[in-house]
């Protein structure tokens, strides 16, 4: 399977049906739990001798095949798929900074993220530093102090389309002995795999474009299966005794994939955001589509962002096709097969023309989701970012007349004829 090409793998990696009497599709294993064959196979399952299942919380055929189509998506050596991204990313950070440290992260991140990062982690003894160092890696060496358990960026940030060069930024982490973690959820491994640009782990909300039709909620966390960088000093929660696994430790278990197995069994087991076998069916489905939605996606979005650049009602556009993209070396090298589905824009009015201007469209839905095979639009400030503080969103930067626009798969012409038809019933054209 590692052979094959992408869009082979996204109809059939992960999957074989000999193992399911021949069903072509995966099965829904709509069950909560599983029988035991007899008390020698439950304690081998619960001690991690035998593979296997017990109960759908912590493992479940159908989900467990949506995460093993993902990882040969991604390049990835483990995978566990989970409720939500926002469980994945809590369960990532958690599980490299459980004994306490800082986690250097980008400010260019969804506004539910800084959230977590606010209010969450250090509540949890996690300190987490945002930092436009990430923008330079040799700025962002100085900051890799002996407490820092992970560096934390989004590949494509929502909702500005900045880029980082993760190449870099792996780079001098390793030196460093520090991992690092990239939200992929913009991306998708169709326009970018972090794997191969020296990250070591990778989280998804599949919620989005990933599986791209809004219908259900998901996360996904995999990693490169190199164990060498969790070293016992920096990060000894791998190493000491889990009484689940009767005095052993993860490491001890699991050599070549102790991160995900104890974020699995410790997270995703105890603190319990699962996904559910029929939600992981749908995933499957949507993922089967990856690259002809995305393609598409980028392709209107990038038409979309054409347009608003000639539109006198448009302060400024965001977007790697645009011809002041600040990231456009990055862009060229990096994201061949398209910029992806979403940009910003600001619009150039009063604050009651751009509700005006929100309340007149017709053809886009306005919500906080994006990726969807439907167009969405959402002013960022007032919503997903909301939550940040005035400095928060200066760091960001994110001014306060941001538009988002998640780009569909509509005809990308109708999609302008809305925008203009707003413009004009708020005033600004």
């Amino acid at each position: 399977m590692s052979e094959l090409r992408f869009d082979t793998k996204k109809i059939r990696a992960g999957y074989d049906p000999a193992q399911n009497n021949q069903s072509v599709l995966p099965p829904v294993y709509q069950t909560a739990a599983f029988d035991f064959k007899n008390t020698e196979h439950a304690q081998n399952l619960f001690t991690y001798k035998e593979a296997g299942y017990l109960y759908t919380r912590v493992g479940n055929p159908t989900v467990t095949y949506f995460a093993e189509r993902v990882k040969a998506l991604d390049g990835a050596k483990n995978a566990v798929a989970v409720g939500s991204g926002m469980a994945a990313i809590s369960y990532t950070l958690l599980n490299l900074a459980e004994k306490g440290g800082t986690i250097l992260a980008s400010p260019y991140l969804y506004g539910g993220t800084i959230d977590a990062f606010d209010r969450l982690f250090p509540e949890l003894g996690v300190k987490i530093k945002l930092t436009d160092a990430v923008l330079d890696p040799e700025k962002l060496e100085a900051e890799l102090t002996d407490d820092v358990k992970g560096v934390y960026v989004e590949s494509i940030s929502n909702p500005n389309a900045y880029l980082l060069d993760i190449d870099a930024i792996s780079e001098v982490a390793h030196r460093h002995g520090v991992p690092v973690v990239v939200d992929n959820t913009l991306a998708t491994p169709y326009l970018y795999r972090p794997l191969e640009h020296g990250a070591d782990i990778v989280v998804y909300s599949a919620t989005k474009a990933l599986t791209g039709h809004g219908n259900i909620i998901a996360g996904l966390i995999l990693d490169n299966g190199d164990m060498s960088l969790y070293t016992k000093e920096r990060y000894p929660q791998f190493y000491e005794p889990i009484v689940m696994l009767k005095g052993k430790s993860a490491a001890d278990i699991f050599p070549d994939n102790f991160f995900i197995f104890r974020a699995t069994l410790v997270y995703l087991n105890l603190l319990g955001a699962a996904l559910s076998p029929q939600d992981a069916y749908l995933a499957i489905i949507g993922l089967e589509t990856l690259s002809e939605r995305v393609a598409k996606q980028s392709a209107n979005a990038a038409k979309i962002a054409a347009y608003l650049e000639s539109s006198p009602a448009a302060e400024w556009v965001r977007y790697p096709s645009v011809k002041n993209y600040k990231f456009r070396d990055l862009a060229d090298k990096y994201l061949t097969n398209g910029g992806g589905g979403v940009l910003s824009f600001g619009i150039k009015g009063t604050p009651e023309q751009e509700s005006e201007f929100i309340n007149s469209i017709k053809l886009f839905r306005y919500h906080v989701n994006l990726g969807d095979a439907r167009s969405l639009i959402v002013d960022s400030p007032n919503t997903t970012h909301s939550e940040l503080s005035e400095e928060e969103l200066a760091l960001a930067d994110i001014p306060h007349n941001l538009i988002r626009i998640s780009a569909g798969l509509e005809d990308a012409d109708d999609l302008i004829a809305d925008l203009e038809q707003a413009f004009k019933a708020a005033g600004l054209l």
